[in-house]
Protein backbone atom coordinates (compact mmCIF):
# COMPACT_ATOMS: atom_id res chain seq x y z
CA UNK A 1 0.00 0.00 0.00
CA UNK A 2 1.63 3.36 -1.14
CA UNK A 3 2.05 5.66 1.50
CA UNK A 4 1.35 9.46 1.28
CA UNK A 5 3.68 11.86 2.41
CA UNK A 6 2.38 15.40 4.03
CA UNK A 7 4.69 18.20 3.89
CA UNK A 8 4.09 21.63 5.42
CA UNK A 9 2.94 24.54 2.84
CA UNK A 10 5.86 26.80 2.10
CA UNK A 11 5.02 29.83 3.58
CA UNK A 12 4.90 32.73 1.26
CA UNK A 13 8.17 35.00 0.93
CA UNK A 14 7.29 38.26 3.04
CA UNK A 15 8.82 41.76 1.99
CA UNK A 16 9.34 43.56 4.85
CA UNK A 17 9.27 46.82 3.70
CA UNK A 18 11.22 50.03 5.44
CA UNK A 19 10.11 53.10 6.82
CA UNK A 20 11.37 54.77 3.83
CA UNK A 21 10.35 52.59 0.98
CA UNK A 22 9.07 54.23 -1.98
CA UNK A 23 10.34 57.40 -1.28
CA UNK A 24 11.92 57.75 -4.69
CA UNK A 25 8.64 57.23 -6.56
CA UNK A 26 6.59 59.74 -4.24
CA UNK A 27 9.56 62.10 -5.03
CA UNK A 28 8.83 62.30 -9.08
CA UNK A 29 5.54 62.08 -8.79
CA UNK A 30 5.45 64.86 -6.55
CA UNK A 31 8.18 66.53 -8.72
CA UNK A 32 5.76 66.03 -11.16
CA UNK A 33 2.30 67.94 -9.75
CA UNK A 34 5.10 70.38 -8.86
CA UNK A 35 6.10 71.46 -12.12
CA UNK A 36 4.82 74.79 -11.88
CA UNK A 37 4.72 75.42 -8.50
CA UNK A 38 8.57 74.89 -8.25
CA UNK A 39 9.93 77.24 -10.55
CA UNK A 40 6.91 79.94 -9.74
CA UNK A 41 8.17 79.54 -6.23
CA UNK A 42 12.42 79.26 -6.48
CA UNK A 43 12.57 81.93 -9.50
CA UNK A 44 9.70 84.22 -8.21
CA UNK A 45 11.58 84.69 -4.82
CA UNK A 46 14.71 85.44 -6.80
CA UNK A 47 13.31 87.60 -9.30
CA UNK A 48 11.70 89.57 -6.58
CA UNK A 49 15.06 89.86 -5.16
CA UNK A 50 16.23 90.98 -8.40
CA UNK A 51 13.59 93.28 -8.44
CA UNK A 52 14.23 95.52 -5.11
CA UNK A 53 18.02 95.16 -6.02
CA UNK A 54 17.53 97.07 -9.17
CA UNK A 55 14.67 99.50 -7.41
CA UNK A 56 17.07 100.36 -4.87
CA UNK A 57 19.88 101.29 -6.88
CA UNK A 58 17.15 103.36 -9.27
CA UNK A 59 16.31 105.45 -6.38
CA UNK A 60 19.68 105.45 -4.54
CA UNK A 61 22.57 106.08 -7.44
CA UNK A 62 24.68 108.06 -4.98
CA UNK A 63 25.98 107.45 -1.31
CA UNK A 64 24.28 110.69 -0.24
CA UNK A 65 20.76 109.31 -1.27
CA UNK A 66 21.92 106.08 0.01
CA UNK A 67 22.99 107.58 3.52
CA UNK A 68 19.77 109.44 3.22
CA UNK A 69 17.71 106.36 3.97
CA UNK A 70 18.93 105.34 7.02
CA UNK A 71 16.98 107.89 8.86
CA UNK A 72 13.83 105.58 8.86
CA UNK A 73 16.06 101.96 9.10
CA UNK A 74 17.81 103.22 12.70
CA UNK A 75 14.06 104.25 14.17
CA UNK A 76 12.36 101.50 15.87
CA UNK A 77 10.07 101.16 12.77
CA UNK A 78 12.86 100.61 10.65
CA UNK A 79 14.39 97.96 12.49
CA UNK A 80 10.66 96.47 12.99
CA UNK A 81 9.92 96.44 9.73
CA UNK A 82 13.20 95.72 7.90
CA UNK A 83 16.27 94.57 10.45
CA UNK A 84 18.52 96.53 13.21
CA UNK A 85 20.30 97.46 9.86
CA UNK A 86 23.78 95.48 10.76
CA UNK A 87 26.82 97.42 8.96
CA UNK A 88 24.84 100.67 8.24
CA UNK A 89 27.45 102.71 9.92
CA UNK A 90 29.59 102.03 6.27
CA UNK A 91 26.89 101.56 4.36
CA UNK A 92 26.62 100.01 0.73
CA UNK A 93 24.05 99.26 -1.55
CA UNK A 94 24.16 95.35 -0.46
CA UNK A 95 24.17 95.95 3.22
CA UNK A 96 20.86 98.47 2.57
CA UNK A 97 19.12 96.00 0.46
CA UNK A 98 19.93 92.83 2.63
CA UNK A 99 19.74 94.44 5.99
CA UNK A 100 15.61 96.16 4.74
CA UNK A 101 14.65 93.84 1.79
CA UNK A 102 15.66 90.48 2.58
CA UNK A 103 13.37 90.35 5.28
CA UNK A 104 10.40 89.65 2.76
CA UNK A 105 12.20 87.48 0.68
CA UNK A 106 12.99 85.74 3.84
CA UNK A 107 9.39 85.48 4.98
CA UNK A 108 8.44 84.55 1.21
CA UNK A 109 10.60 81.67 1.64
CA UNK A 110 9.36 80.71 4.95
CA UNK A 111 5.76 80.63 3.83
CA UNK A 112 7.64 78.52 0.52
CA UNK A 113 8.89 75.32 2.89
CA UNK A 114 5.57 75.28 5.07
CA UNK A 115 2.85 75.04 2.36
CA UNK A 116 4.69 72.92 0.67
CA UNK A 117 5.09 70.31 3.26
CA UNK A 118 1.28 70.76 3.87
CA UNK A 119 0.58 69.91 0.36
CA UNK A 120 2.31 66.92 -0.40
CA UNK A 121 1.16 65.51 3.38
CA UNK A 122 -1.77 66.37 4.50
CA UNK A 123 -3.53 68.01 1.71
CA UNK A 124 -2.82 64.43 0.39
CA UNK A 125 -4.32 62.74 3.08
CA UNK A 126 -7.76 64.47 3.11
CA UNK A 127 -7.97 64.48 -0.68
CA UNK A 128 -7.81 60.50 -0.37
CA UNK A 129 -5.34 60.13 -3.00
CA UNK A 130 -2.39 58.92 -0.22
CA UNK A 131 -4.76 56.49 0.52
CA UNK A 132 -4.66 54.82 -2.87
CA UNK A 133 -0.87 55.25 -3.08
CA UNK A 134 -0.19 53.86 0.29
CA UNK A 135 -2.56 50.65 -0.93
CA UNK A 136 0.65 49.81 -2.37
CA UNK A 137 4.64 49.04 -1.16
CA UNK A 138 5.46 52.13 0.96
CA UNK A 139 6.74 52.97 4.31
CA UNK A 140 5.01 55.10 6.66
CA UNK A 141 7.65 57.82 6.42
CA UNK A 142 7.83 57.96 2.67
CA UNK A 143 5.51 60.60 1.97
CA UNK A 144 6.85 62.96 4.70
CA UNK A 145 10.34 62.26 3.90
CA UNK A 146 9.45 62.72 -0.10
CA UNK A 147 7.93 65.52 0.79
CA UNK A 148 10.85 67.39 3.09
CA UNK A 149 13.36 66.53 -0.29
CA UNK A 150 11.25 68.56 -2.33
CA UNK A 151 11.21 71.26 0.05
CA UNK A 152 15.42 70.85 0.12
CA UNK A 153 15.89 71.02 -3.33
CA UNK A 154 13.69 74.35 -3.45
CA UNK A 155 15.85 75.56 -0.93
CA UNK A 156 18.92 74.67 -2.47
CA UNK A 157 17.65 76.11 -5.76
CA UNK A 158 16.88 79.47 -4.41
CA UNK A 159 20.17 79.86 -2.28
CA UNK A 160 21.78 79.59 -6.16
CA UNK A 161 19.26 81.34 -7.50
CA UNK A 162 19.58 84.51 -5.50
CA UNK A 163 23.25 83.93 -5.15
CA UNK A 164 24.06 83.94 -8.73
CA UNK A 165 21.49 86.74 -8.92
CA UNK A 166 23.62 89.16 -6.27
CA UNK A 167 27.53 88.06 -7.45
CA UNK A 168 26.37 88.64 -10.67
CA UNK A 169 25.47 92.35 -9.57
CA UNK A 170 29.21 92.95 -8.61
CA UNK A 171 28.62 92.04 -5.00
CA UNK A 172 31.00 90.48 -3.06
CA UNK A 173 31.14 86.58 -4.27
CA UNK A 174 30.90 85.45 -0.23
CA UNK A 175 28.46 87.63 0.88
CA UNK A 176 25.95 86.24 -2.03
CA UNK A 177 26.15 83.22 -1.44
CA UNK A 178 25.20 83.46 2.38
CA UNK A 179 22.54 85.44 1.84
CA UNK A 180 20.95 83.15 -0.51
CA UNK A 181 21.88 80.55 1.97
CA UNK A 182 20.46 82.72 4.79
CA UNK A 183 17.23 82.62 2.45
CA UNK A 184 17.11 78.99 1.96
CA UNK A 185 17.68 78.13 5.75
CA UNK A 186 14.36 79.62 7.04
CA UNK A 187 12.04 77.34 4.39
CA UNK A 188 14.01 74.43 5.74
CA UNK A 189 13.46 75.79 9.11
CA UNK A 190 9.59 76.23 7.90
CA UNK A 191 9.75 72.92 6.69
CA UNK A 192 10.19 71.41 9.78
CA UNK A 193 7.86 73.18 11.80
CA UNK A 194 4.96 72.25 9.29
CA UNK A 195 6.31 68.45 9.90
CA UNK A 196 5.00 68.96 12.98
CA UNK A 197 1.48 70.95 12.28
CA UNK A 198 0.73 68.42 9.66
CA UNK A 199 0.47 65.66 12.57
CA UNK A 200 -1.84 67.65 14.86
CA UNK A 201 -4.53 68.14 12.59
CA UNK A 202 -6.30 66.74 10.21
CA UNK A 203 -7.49 69.86 7.96
CA UNK A 204 -4.70 70.76 6.01
CA UNK A 205 -5.85 74.83 6.35
CA UNK A 206 -5.78 74.04 10.04
CA UNK A 207 -1.91 72.72 9.40
CA UNK A 208 -1.19 75.58 7.15
CA UNK A 209 -2.78 78.16 9.58
CA UNK A 210 -0.89 76.99 12.91
CA UNK A 211 2.36 76.70 10.60
CA UNK A 212 1.87 80.54 9.40
CA UNK A 213 1.07 81.33 13.06
CA UNK A 214 4.71 80.22 14.06
CA UNK A 215 5.99 82.38 11.08
CA UNK A 216 3.96 84.77 12.44
CA UNK A 217 5.20 85.02 15.91
CA UNK A 218 8.86 84.51 14.56
CA UNK A 219 8.59 88.27 12.60
CA UNK A 220 6.75 88.92 15.77
CA UNK A 221 9.69 88.29 17.99
CA UNK A 222 12.41 89.52 15.90
CA UNK A 223 10.96 92.59 15.10
CA UNK A 224 10.49 93.51 19.34
CA UNK A 225 14.29 92.10 19.39
CA UNK A 226 15.73 94.15 16.74
CA UNK A 227 13.64 97.50 17.99
CA UNK A 228 15.26 97.00 21.08
CA UNK A 229 18.77 96.68 19.82
CA UNK A 230 17.91 99.84 17.65
CA UNK A 231 16.69 101.67 21.21
CA UNK A 232 20.12 99.80 22.91
CA UNK A 233 17.43 98.82 26.11
CA UNK A 234 15.08 95.82 26.47
CA UNK A 235 15.57 92.30 25.45
CA UNK A 236 17.33 92.21 21.96
CA UNK A 237 17.66 88.84 22.91
CA UNK A 238 14.35 87.83 21.37
CA UNK A 239 15.04 88.07 18.02
CA UNK A 240 17.76 85.12 18.65
CA UNK A 241 14.22 83.15 19.44
CA UNK A 242 13.41 83.20 15.22
CA UNK A 243 14.24 81.89 12.93
CA UNK A 244 13.86 84.63 10.70
CA UNK A 245 16.13 86.40 13.09
CA UNK A 246 19.11 83.33 12.70
CA UNK A 247 19.10 84.07 8.97
CA UNK A 248 19.24 88.38 9.79
CA UNK A 249 22.35 87.58 12.43
CA UNK A 250 24.54 85.99 9.45
CA UNK A 251 25.31 89.43 8.74
CA UNK A 252 25.96 89.13 4.81
CA UNK A 253 28.42 91.46 3.97
CA UNK A 254 28.91 92.50 7.39
CA UNK A 255 30.44 89.71 9.23
CA UNK A 256 29.64 86.86 7.00
CA UNK A 257 28.61 84.68 9.82
CA UNK A 258 27.22 80.92 8.52
CA UNK A 259 27.04 79.54 12.64
CA UNK A 260 23.83 81.21 12.53
CA UNK A 261 22.47 79.20 9.95
CA UNK A 262 23.52 75.75 11.65
CA UNK A 263 21.06 76.72 13.84
CA UNK A 264 18.54 77.33 11.61
CA UNK A 265 19.25 73.56 10.12
CA UNK A 266 19.81 72.04 13.10
CA UNK A 267 15.87 73.22 14.24
CA UNK A 268 14.82 72.13 11.10
CA UNK A 269 16.66 68.10 11.78
CA UNK A 270 15.10 68.58 14.74
CA UNK A 271 11.50 69.39 14.31
CA UNK A 272 11.53 67.15 11.34
CA UNK A 273 12.30 64.25 13.77
CA UNK A 274 9.23 65.55 15.88
CA UNK A 275 7.13 65.42 12.78
CA UNK A 276 8.18 61.80 12.41
CA UNK A 277 7.71 60.60 16.03
CA UNK A 278 4.16 62.03 16.02
CA UNK A 279 3.50 60.55 12.76
CA UNK A 280 3.59 57.20 14.16
CA UNK A 281 1.49 57.95 16.98
CA UNK A 282 -1.46 58.87 14.97
CA UNK A 283 -3.59 56.86 12.96
CA UNK A 284 -3.52 57.62 9.09
CA UNK A 285 -6.21 60.52 7.96
CA UNK A 286 -6.47 61.47 11.30
CA UNK A 287 -4.44 63.95 13.70
CA UNK A 288 -3.05 64.00 17.28
CA UNK A 289 -5.64 66.51 17.91
CA UNK A 290 -9.07 65.49 17.40
CA UNK A 291 -11.68 68.07 15.90
CA UNK A 292 -14.72 69.20 17.67
CA UNK A 293 -17.63 67.64 17.10
CA UNK A 294 -20.20 69.38 15.86
CA UNK A 295 -23.65 69.63 16.51
CA UNK A 296 -26.26 66.59 15.84
CA UNK A 297 -28.06 69.17 13.89
CA UNK A 298 -27.12 72.26 11.52
CA UNK A 299 -28.33 75.17 12.62
CA UNK A 300 -31.56 76.52 10.69
CA UNK A 301 -30.06 80.33 9.37
CA UNK A 302 -27.16 77.21 7.51
CA UNK A 303 -30.40 76.03 5.30
CA UNK A 304 -29.34 78.88 2.35
CA UNK A 305 -26.49 78.35 0.04
CA UNK A 306 -25.45 82.37 1.52
CA UNK A 307 -25.17 81.27 4.83
CA UNK A 308 -23.29 78.00 3.52
CA UNK A 309 -20.33 80.40 1.66
CA UNK A 310 -20.81 82.43 5.17
CA UNK A 311 -20.22 79.71 7.05
CA UNK A 312 -17.30 78.32 5.11
CA UNK A 313 -15.57 82.10 4.73
CA UNK A 314 -16.00 83.20 8.32
CA UNK A 315 -13.09 81.60 10.32
CA UNK A 316 -10.98 83.56 7.15
CA UNK A 317 -12.75 86.46 8.11
CA UNK A 318 -12.30 86.58 11.30
CA UNK A 319 -8.27 85.76 11.10
CA UNK A 320 -8.47 88.13 8.37
CA UNK A 321 -10.21 91.44 10.27
CA UNK A 322 -8.20 90.57 13.25
CA UNK A 323 -4.48 90.91 11.22
CA UNK A 324 -5.76 93.75 9.17
CA UNK A 325 -6.93 96.24 12.19
CA UNK A 326 -3.70 95.03 14.10
CA UNK A 327 -2.09 95.88 10.88
CA UNK A 328 -3.53 98.87 10.47
CA UNK A 329 -2.73 100.56 13.87
CA UNK A 330 0.41 99.65 14.08
CA UNK A 331 1.58 101.42 10.56
CA UNK A 332 -1.01 104.49 11.17
CA UNK A 333 1.34 104.29 14.57
CA UNK A 334 4.58 105.13 13.02
CA UNK A 335 3.17 108.13 10.66
CA UNK A 336 4.53 111.14 12.31
CA UNK A 337 8.18 109.39 12.89
CA UNK A 338 8.07 108.36 9.52
CA UNK A 339 7.29 111.38 8.01
CA UNK A 340 10.13 113.35 10.22
CA UNK A 341 12.45 110.58 9.28
CA UNK A 342 11.99 110.75 5.17
CA UNK A 343 12.16 114.18 4.76
CA UNK A 344 15.30 114.60 3.41
CA UNK A 345 15.03 111.12 1.48
CA UNK A 346 16.04 110.99 -2.47
CA UNK A 347 13.69 112.40 -5.16
CA UNK A 348 12.49 109.30 -6.30
CA UNK A 349 11.35 108.12 -3.15
CA UNK A 350 9.49 111.43 -2.11
CA UNK A 351 7.66 110.98 -5.45
CA UNK A 352 6.30 107.42 -4.49
CA UNK A 353 4.85 109.22 -1.35
CA UNK A 354 3.72 112.20 -3.11
CA UNK A 355 6.23 114.51 -3.11
CA UNK A 356 8.10 116.19 0.40
CA UNK A 357 5.37 119.16 0.27
CA UNK A 358 2.36 116.48 0.52
CA UNK A 359 4.30 113.69 2.35
CA UNK A 360 1.81 113.21 5.08
CA UNK A 361 -1.31 112.54 2.61
CA UNK A 362 1.32 110.25 -0.09
CA UNK A 363 2.13 108.04 2.52
CA UNK A 364 -2.07 107.93 3.96
CA UNK A 365 -3.07 107.29 0.47
CA UNK A 366 -0.38 104.86 -0.33
CA UNK A 367 -1.37 102.75 2.99
CA UNK A 368 -4.83 102.57 1.23
CA UNK A 369 -3.45 100.99 -1.51
CA UNK A 370 -1.02 98.82 0.46
CA UNK A 371 -4.03 97.48 2.20
CA UNK A 372 -6.31 97.20 -0.47
CA UNK A 373 -3.49 94.98 -2.13
CA UNK A 374 -3.68 93.14 1.17
CA UNK A 375 -7.77 92.37 1.01
CA UNK A 376 -7.19 91.96 -2.63
CA UNK A 377 -4.93 88.54 -1.55
CA UNK A 378 -7.94 87.54 0.78
CA UNK A 379 -10.67 87.88 -2.60
CA UNK A 380 -8.29 85.54 -4.52
CA UNK A 381 -7.93 82.94 -1.72
CA UNK A 382 -11.83 83.55 -1.18
CA UNK A 383 -12.28 82.30 -4.53
CA UNK A 384 -10.24 79.84 -4.82
CA UNK A 385 -11.98 77.91 -1.52
CA UNK A 386 -14.83 77.20 -5.04
CA UNK A 387 -11.64 75.75 -6.76
CA UNK A 388 -10.94 73.09 -3.99
CA UNK A 389 -15.02 72.46 -2.80
CA UNK A 390 -15.15 71.19 -6.11
CA UNK A 391 -12.07 68.87 -6.43
CA UNK A 392 -12.87 67.60 -3.14
CA UNK A 393 -16.02 66.49 -3.82
CA UNK A 394 -18.15 68.72 -1.78
CA UNK A 395 -19.88 71.33 -4.18
CA UNK A 396 -21.48 68.17 -6.23
CA UNK A 397 -23.62 67.18 -3.09
CA UNK A 398 -24.77 71.09 -2.88
CA UNK A 399 -25.64 71.28 -6.53
CA UNK A 400 -27.47 67.58 -6.54
CA UNK A 401 -30.39 69.29 -4.35
CA UNK A 402 -32.27 72.84 -5.57
CA UNK A 403 -28.89 75.05 -5.65
CA UNK A 404 -28.12 76.31 -9.03
CA UNK A 405 -24.84 76.70 -9.23
CA UNK A 406 -25.45 80.23 -10.28
CA UNK A 407 -26.90 80.77 -6.60
CA UNK A 408 -23.62 78.73 -5.35
CA UNK A 409 -21.31 80.71 -6.93
CA UNK A 410 -23.60 84.02 -6.67
CA UNK A 411 -23.17 82.90 -3.02
CA UNK A 412 -19.75 82.40 -2.38
CA UNK A 413 -18.58 86.19 -4.26
CA UNK A 414 -21.19 87.63 -2.50
CA UNK A 415 -19.38 86.82 0.70
CA UNK A 416 -16.60 87.90 -0.23
CA UNK A 417 -17.41 91.10 -1.78
CA UNK A 418 -19.11 92.29 1.58
CA UNK A 419 -15.94 90.90 3.13
CA UNK A 420 -13.87 93.04 0.95
CA UNK A 421 -15.56 96.07 2.09
CA UNK A 422 -15.63 95.00 5.44
CA UNK A 423 -11.87 93.81 5.45
CA UNK A 424 -10.98 97.43 3.96
CA UNK A 425 -13.58 99.69 6.53
CA UNK A 426 -11.49 97.57 9.31
CA UNK A 427 -8.11 98.75 8.16
CA UNK A 428 -9.60 102.62 7.45
CA UNK A 429 -10.44 102.49 11.25
CA UNK A 430 -7.20 100.54 12.23
CA UNK A 431 -5.01 103.44 10.86
CA UNK A 432 -6.92 106.09 11.60
CA UNK A 433 -6.79 105.25 15.21
CA UNK A 434 -2.77 104.63 14.45
CA UNK A 435 -2.63 107.99 12.65
CA UNK A 436 -4.37 110.16 14.82
CA UNK A 437 -2.42 109.01 18.26
CA UNK A 438 1.17 109.64 16.42
CA UNK A 439 0.13 113.07 14.67
CA UNK A 440 -2.29 114.09 17.68
CA UNK A 441 -5.21 115.01 14.43
CA UNK A 442 -8.41 113.08 15.46
CA UNK A 443 -10.00 114.07 11.71
CA UNK A 444 -7.87 111.59 10.12
CA UNK A 445 -9.57 108.41 11.39
CA UNK A 446 -12.47 109.53 8.80
CA UNK A 447 -10.47 110.42 6.65
CA UNK A 448 -8.33 107.31 6.48
CA UNK A 449 -11.42 105.26 6.44
CA UNK A 450 -12.97 107.01 3.53
CA UNK A 451 -9.48 106.35 1.69
CA UNK A 452 -9.48 102.65 2.66
CA UNK A 453 -13.28 101.90 1.40
CA UNK A 454 -12.72 103.69 -1.79
CA UNK A 455 -10.40 101.06 -2.88
CA UNK A 456 -13.49 98.80 -2.50
CA UNK A 457 -14.36 98.49 -6.45
CA UNK A 458 -10.69 97.66 -7.19
CA UNK A 459 -11.04 94.98 -4.88
CA UNK A 460 -14.11 93.73 -6.70
CA UNK A 461 -12.52 93.73 -9.85
CA UNK A 462 -9.97 91.42 -8.96
CA UNK A 463 -12.16 89.30 -7.39
CA UNK A 464 -14.93 88.83 -10.65
CA UNK A 465 -11.35 87.94 -12.93
CA UNK A 466 -10.49 85.62 -10.85
CA UNK A 467 -14.52 84.16 -10.47
CA UNK A 468 -14.50 84.37 -13.92
CA UNK A 469 -10.68 82.50 -14.40
CA UNK A 470 -12.39 79.45 -12.06
CA UNK A 471 -15.61 79.25 -14.12
CA UNK A 472 -14.19 78.97 -17.63
CA UNK A 473 -10.70 77.29 -16.66
CA UNK A 474 -10.13 76.51 -12.49
CA UNK A 475 -6.81 75.47 -14.01
CA UNK A 476 -5.73 78.70 -15.11
CA UNK A 477 -6.98 80.40 -11.42
CA UNK A 478 -3.73 81.07 -10.64
CA UNK A 479 -2.83 83.84 -13.20
CA UNK A 480 -4.97 86.35 -11.04
CA UNK A 481 -1.64 86.14 -8.97
CA UNK A 482 -0.05 88.17 -11.84
CA UNK A 483 -2.56 90.65 -12.15
CA UNK A 484 -2.39 91.14 -8.03
CA UNK A 485 1.38 91.32 -8.50
CA UNK A 486 1.11 94.07 -11.34
CA UNK A 487 -1.00 96.37 -9.33
CA UNK A 488 1.43 96.02 -6.37
CA UNK A 489 4.12 97.23 -8.66
CA UNK A 490 2.28 99.77 -10.42
CA UNK A 491 1.07 101.30 -7.22
CA UNK A 492 4.56 101.82 -5.78
CA UNK A 493 6.97 102.46 -8.65
CA UNK A 494 5.00 103.51 -11.34
CA UNK A 495 6.57 107.36 -10.19
CA UNK A 496 10.15 106.33 -10.86
CA UNK A 497 9.72 103.69 -13.48
CA UNK A 498 7.89 105.81 -16.20
CA UNK A 499 5.51 103.27 -16.84
CA UNK A 500 3.43 105.00 -19.48
CA UNK A 501 -0.30 105.68 -18.61
CA UNK A 502 -1.51 103.46 -21.09
CA UNK A 503 0.27 100.43 -19.38
CA UNK A 504 -0.72 101.35 -15.93
CA UNK A 505 -4.63 102.02 -16.48
CA UNK A 506 -4.42 98.07 -16.88
CA UNK A 507 -4.06 98.08 -13.19
CA UNK A 508 -7.75 98.21 -11.75
CA UNK A 509 -6.16 100.25 -8.26
CA UNK A 510 -4.45 102.79 -10.73
CA UNK A 511 -7.86 104.65 -11.26
CA UNK A 512 -9.48 105.35 -8.13
CA UNK A 513 -6.97 107.60 -6.54
CA UNK A 514 -4.87 107.70 -3.56
CA UNK A 515 -6.95 109.54 -1.38
CA UNK A 516 -6.70 112.23 0.98
CA UNK A 517 -3.52 112.72 -1.74
CA UNK A 518 -5.53 112.76 -4.43
CA UNK A 519 -9.79 113.05 -5.04
CA UNK A 520 -11.32 109.87 -5.25
CA UNK A 521 -12.54 109.28 -8.77
CA UNK A 522 -16.44 108.46 -8.50
CA UNK A 523 -16.54 107.60 -12.11
CA UNK A 524 -13.99 105.14 -11.77
CA UNK A 525 -15.46 104.03 -8.79
CA UNK A 526 -19.38 103.15 -10.66
CA UNK A 527 -17.08 102.25 -13.75
CA UNK A 528 -15.07 99.57 -11.71
CA UNK A 529 -18.52 98.41 -9.76
CA UNK A 530 -20.71 97.48 -13.51
CA UNK A 531 -17.67 96.10 -14.82
CA UNK A 532 -17.39 93.72 -11.78
CA UNK A 533 -20.73 93.64 -11.70
CA UNK A 534 -20.38 92.37 -15.89
CA UNK A 535 -17.58 90.18 -15.23
CA UNK A 536 -19.69 87.74 -12.52
CA UNK A 537 -22.35 87.45 -14.67
CA UNK A 538 -20.15 85.81 -17.42
CA UNK A 539 -18.87 83.97 -14.55
CA UNK A 540 -21.97 82.50 -13.46
CA UNK A 541 -22.94 81.67 -17.61
CA UNK A 542 -18.95 79.92 -18.12
CA UNK A 543 -19.90 77.69 -14.98
CA UNK A 544 -23.25 76.41 -16.19
CA UNK A 545 -21.10 75.45 -19.62
CA UNK A 546 -18.96 72.82 -18.23
CA UNK A 547 -18.48 69.81 -16.21
CA UNK A 548 -17.76 70.00 -12.66
CA UNK A 549 -14.04 69.51 -11.26
CA UNK A 550 -12.79 70.16 -14.70
CA UNK A 551 -11.94 73.26 -17.06
CA UNK A 552 -14.26 74.31 -20.09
Amino acid sequence: MATTTLRRPTPPVRFRASAVTGTAILLRFMLRRDRVRFPAWTLGLALLMTYFATALESIASTPQELESLTAFTASPAGALFGGRGLGFDQLTIERFLVGQYGLYVTIGAGLMGLLTVVRHTRAEERSGRAELIRANVLGRHAQLTAALVVTVAMAVLVTLLIGAMMAGRGYDLAGSVLFGASVGATALAFAGIAAVTVQLSEYPRAAAGAAGAALGAAFVLRGLGDMAAVQDSGPSWLSWLSPIGWSQQAAPYVYDRWWPLAISLLFAVGTAAVGYGLSARRDFGAGLLPPRPGAPRAAAWLASPLALAFRLQRAGLIGWSIALIVAGVAYGSFTQPLIDSFADAPGDLLAIMGGSENMLDGYLGMMGVTMALAVGVYAVLAVHTLRAEETDGRAEPVLATAVSRTAWLGSHVAVTAVGVAWLLLLAGVGMGVGAALSTQDPGLIGTLLLGHVAHTPAVWQIMAIAALLYAIAPRALPVIWVALGYGLIASYFAPILDIPDAVLDLSPFAHIGEYPLEDVNMVAVAVLTLLSAALLRAATVALKRRDLAGGA
